[in-house]
């Protein structure tokens, strides 16, 4: 005879049995839009921080960080280095889902902070924020259904 093993708190709250990983699922869509879009778009913005197609992401860098940089590492120096850590974000949400989901989070929850500190920049912060709770909710999505 078997014996069923004792649910986690977080199956008990979740049915497993209900969340089929099927096209049909409209839990299952809502991880696969979010899993494409956090890949996409970290990936998007890091590689623009070297062609500015979107726009000049230099101008996003707050005075307050810029004056604390070396002498040797100008503000354009630091957002190529700070598009490569978006490109291995984009990157990690791919490979590792629910690690990724939260780096990329915290890593909005770091830009909102520089940008609340540039007049003007607020609607941006506002919606990296907005982001951010996607992020999140990405991230609890991901633990349902990336087993890896």
């Amino acid at each position: 005879m078997r014996h069923a093993r004792a649910l986690t708190a977080e199956e008990q709250a979740f049915d497993y049995r209900t969340a089929i990983r099927t096209e049909h699922s409209p839990t299952y869509q809502a991880y696969t839009i979010l899993y494409a879009g956090f890949i996409a778009l970290p990936i998007v913005a890091g590689l623009d921080k070297f062609f500015h197609f979107l726009v000049n992401w230099d101008q996003y860098l707050a005075p307050a960080f810029a004056g604390m940089l070396p002498a040797s590492v100008t503000p354009h120096l630091f957002m190529l280095v700070v598009g490569g850590i978006e490109v291995v974000a984009g990157l990690l949400v791919a490979m590792k889902p629910t690690v990724g989901a939260h780096v990329v989070a915290l890593w909005l929850w770091g830009i909102i902070v520089n940008l609340l500190l540039i007049p003007g920049f607020y609607d941006v912060a506002l919606r990296d924020f907005g982001l951010s709770l996607g992020a999140l909710a990405f991230g609890r999505l991901a633990r349902m259904f990336d087993r890896a």
